[in-house]
This record gives C-alpha cells, structure tokens and sequence, in this order.
C-alpha cells in the first residue's frame, strides 16, 4: 500500500470521527445547503468573509459519510484565511483531481492531495465534492440548495 493512500486512510478516519471547524460561525454573512441524493449526505455551510474578500471563518454541520464529512472537515482548515479567489482557484483543482482529470500537486493541494484517491472510487467523488459545490454556493451569494445529481 502506497504511503498516499495510508495517509488518506488515516486522514479519512480521524476528520470523519473529529470533524474540524463544526459548527458555524458567530456572525456569518454567507451560507448554503448542500445535498447528496445519492447517498443522503447533507450538509449546512456559513462563511464570514470580510470586505477585502478574505474568508475570516467558516464553518459547517450536517451528515454525512465518512468522506464527505472529512472533505467539508478539511477543506474549512483550508479555506480559512484564503480570499474567494484563491478557495475558488482550490476548489477547480480539488474538483480535477478527485475526477482523475490531473494528478495531486501537493505543493499546491496541501493536505487536500490526499483526496486524490477518491479518484478510483468515482461513486465517492459526489462525497468528497458536495462540501465544495456548497462553498461555491455560499460565497457566490447563491440561496439554492446545492445537489450533486
């Protein structure tokens, strides 16, 4: 077993047993739903973004299985203190890597590469993706219900 995928393993397990960043935050100025219909994840996200676009906290609660919450889990450590672009310039990666579309860069991924083997599970790439397709939602100023079907 690769080093990358025992790592994933682990990162799987401890952020979908401890979620980081659940809850939200206290005041927030952008929020979305977000919904699985395949598996039934759903998740609530709330963002406080500053005037200079910078995400100064973020925060979510929901259900969901162990990937979708370690997804939303680790991409609010990520997202926090990033500007719209820059979460917005994650996200398109995150979004090619867990398609298979490119390999990880973890230069540029940080801990998020270790998604990259959601990749040969395409039945999880839903998962793994709802809690970024609802952040886009959120800090696009976006009062629909995001699905992932």
């Amino acid at each position: 077993m690769s080093d990358l995928r025992e790592l994933y393993q682990e990162m799987i397990l401890d952020h979908g047993k401890n979620p980081r960043n659940f809850g939200f935050p206290d005041p927030s100025n952008r929020s979305a739903d977000g919904h699985n219909p395949l598996c039934g994840d759903r998740l609530t996200l709330k963002a406080r973004v500053d005037d200079e676009g910078r995400i100064e906290d973020i925060g979510f609660q929901g259900s969901g299985c162990a990937i979708s919450t370690a997804s939303a889990s680790t991409m609010t450590e990520v997202v926090k203190g990033k500007t719209v672009e820059e979460a917005h310039a994650l996200f398109e990666q995150f979004h090619d890597v867990v398609l298979g579309k490119i390999e990880a860069d973890p230069v540029a991924l940080g801990k998020l590469a270790v998604f990259a083997g959601v990749a040969a599970y395409p039945m999880r790439v839903k998962c793994a993706s709802l809690c970024w397709h609802t952040l886009e939602a959120a800090l696009g100023e976006s009062d629909q219900q995001v699905k992932t079907e």
